[in-house]
């Protein structure tokens, strides 16, 4: 009897450790995805301040903007 004991906290301890192995690289890959969205939003950004310095035209300006969305 001692034995199936041992053999089925091991099953738990197995089990445990893949559930969160696989929660680790879930969560690694949704951090992934959320980058792009912080890109365009810096893209913005650099985009808005070029225009703002004067070194782009208001119709390149407007040009850029549209590629940025």
């Amino acid at each position: 009897m001692m034995g199936f004991g041992m053999m089925g906290g091991m099953l738990v301890f197995w089990v445990i450790i893949i559930v969160l192995a696989v929660l680790l690289v879930k969560e690694l890959f949704n951090s992934n995805s959320i980058r792009p969205r912080d890109n365009a939003s810096t893209a913005k950004q650099i985009l808005n301040e070029r225009y703002a310095r004067g070194e782009i035209t208001q119709e390149q300006y407007q040009m850029m903007l549209k590629d940025i969305h």
